[in-house]
């Protein structure tokens, strides 16, 4: 019950904050993304104010050796750069430049964005596709 209670607490914060600094618009995305035209900052001040945030919470987990509810943090995740990370990360983008939406935000827009609703299925439809891809 901690763990359902700790990821809606974190849902809730995530979802609050992509509202209050306007990243739910896709045209906030797409302005940070248009380097040649009108460029906008603010999403990358979001992001260094997430890191500011969180870099110092996971600090303290690791001098604490576990999670907020007791069990073993994951292990770090390996520093190679693959072609699965490449070709995906490169996929990631395409579709985060094309539509203005990455996942966050297009989850906290399904409520009141036609188009949010389509990127969303055609995102859960592309990661099933991935998955059959894999095996």
């Amino acid at each position: 019950m901690k763990r359902i209670a700790f990821a809606l607490l974190a849902g809730l914060l995530f979802g609050l904050g992509l509202a209050v600094s306007g990243m739910t618009d896709p045209n906030k995305v797409l302005n940070f993304l248009d380097l040649a035209g009108r460029w906008d900052p603010s999403l990358a001040l979001v992001m260094g104010g997430a890191l500011a945030v969180t870099l110092p919470g996971y600090a303290w987990l690791r001098r604490r050796g576990c999670s907020y509810d007791g069990d073993a943090l994951p292990p770090a995740p390996s520093p190679r750069l693959d072609p699965r990370l490449l070709v995906g990360s490169a996929l990631f983008g395409i579709g985060w430049g094309i539509a203005g939406y990455c996942p966050g935000p297009a989850l906290a827009n399904l409520l009141h964005a036609g188009e949010a609703l389509v990127f969303v299925a055609a995102m859960l439809a592309g990661s099933q596709l991935a998955r059959v891809l894999a095996r």
